[in-house]
């Protein structure tokens, strides 16, 4: 976590005023996460409540660290590692609940599901929605040590595991078991089958990281990063099937959400299903920490889909998730194109569920335009977004053609 801010200016602030450019308190985020592990960094054996959580690495796979995540105390902690939960609190505390996360890691070959005790005991974990009582032996105390990600949420102290169980199981949740149970049942379907009984979208991406998902030969551990983008491209995918079939909106619509120092605006514009998600990012924000100007970078998909990886990464099947949701609730089909601006100070790696939740509240408002006229969404950009509707045209794919295209019929060159 970067934290170069001028002392003086923190004196003049305390956590209240934002005079460091930050959209979030660096030092209230620090030292309240370090306050609560301060007991345990010197322990090495702790009785906890996992949220529950689990953590795979992808680095030396097919041999990876793997473990469970759990802050030092008992009692309800699933707000710890429930991304659904946390645009009803601040950036500071997201970072306090997640910096305070002992991640516990042993090694294991991802294949080795049936025989290793370790990959059990987290599978016995993620059976669970509710807080799960355990107990970890470290070979070492934990290090106080942050990892931050643009694909999952940040976690704090890290230590190698000697020993872990699961000491209070709670309450197992019975589409979670019949999934985990039917071994003939392939990962796509299971993935489906949890979203469509409403298990959150961050618990399934836990089941399959686990290997709880597939059928039993084929089913191994998967990295986390590499779960949360498989789960969101994997049941949006499925959503838009249904899309392709809906009715076509006959307006334009536009909808904004402004969130610490973030900008999301996504315009709906009748026509078959398409889609495009495009990040600006400003000089001294995360990913472009340089002063040259913004960066802009996207990538878009037309009516049959994509083959490749997106280009702008796990964000882009995330906005595809919430987008595709709400186009199903509307009952209606669109072209969509998703944007989002990060202003200066947004300056931590916060993971991909940030764009997913965003845009999802950000859907559950409505539209705050509707019109007939293109033109009118045009000024709208400019009057709303920092970066103004040139710029967009000139990025997107998707808008530079509905800009031809309303030209076309405004000069009669189509039936």
């Amino acid at each position: 976590m970067v934290l170069n801010v001028n002392p003086r200016l923190c004196l003049l602030c305390r956590g209240a005023k934002e005079l460091c450019g930050y959209a979030y308190c660096p030092m209230i985020a620090k030292y309240t996460a370090l306050l609560k592990i301060k007991s345990v960094i010197s322990r090495r054996e702790f009785f906890c409540s996992s949220p529950p959580s689990v953590f795979v690495g992808r680095y030396g796979y097919p041999v990876v660290s793997a473990g469970p995540l759990a802050p030092p105390l008992t009692g309800d902690t699933s707000v710890y590692d429930l991304p659904e939960r946390w645009l009803s609190i601040s950036l500071e505390e997201v970072l306090n609940y997640r910096l305070s996360l002992i991640s516990a890691r042993g090694r294991v070959k991802v294949k080795d599901v049936r025989r290793s005790r370790l990959i059990s005991s987290l599978q016995e974990l993620v059976l669970s929605l509710r807080p799960v009582d355990v107990e970890v032996k470290l070979l070492k105390p934990p290090r106080p040590a942050i990892e931050l990600s643009e694909y999952q949420a940040p976690m704090g102290p890290k230590a190698p595991l000697k020993e872990f169980k699961v000491v209070s199981s709670g309450s197992y949740v019975r589409q979670l078991e019949y999934v985990y149970g039917d071994t003939d049942l392939g990962a796509t379907e299971a993935i489906i089958k949890l979203y469509r009984s409403g298990i959150p979208v961050t618990h399934i991406q836990r089941m399959l990281s686990v290997g709880a998902l597939g059928r039993g030969k084929y089913r191994k551990l998967v990295p986390t990063r590499w779960a949360i983008t498989a789960v969101d491209q994997v049941i949006s995918s499925w959503l838009i099937k249904e899309v392709r079939r809906l009715p076509l909106i006959n307006e334009y619509r536009v909808y904004v959400r402004r969130y610490s120092r973030n900008l999301f605006l996504t315009v709906l514009i009748p026509g078959r299903w398409s889609f495009e998600w495009m990040e600006a990012w400003y000089p001294n924000s995360t990913w472009n920490p340089s002063s040259n100007g913004v960066a802009v970078e996207g990538d878009y998909e037309g009516f049959r889909g994509r083959t490749t990886y997106p280009s702008i990464g796990g964000c882009y099947y995330a906005a595809r998730l919430a987008t595709a949701e709400h186009l199903i609730n509307m009952g209606r089909q669109a072209t969509a194109v998703a944007l989002r601006e990060i202003y200066p100070g947004f300056k931590v790696p916060i993971g991909v569920w940030f764009v997913r939740e965003n845009l999802r509240y950000m859907y559950s408002k409505g539209p705050v335009l509707k019109t007939q006229s293109f033109r009118e969404v045009l000024d709208f950009l400019d009057e709303h977004t920092d970066l103004g509707a040139r710029r967009w045209v000139k990025e997107s794919y998707l808008l530079k053609s509905s800009t031809l295209r309303t030209l076309m019929d405004y000069l009669g060159w189509r039936n």
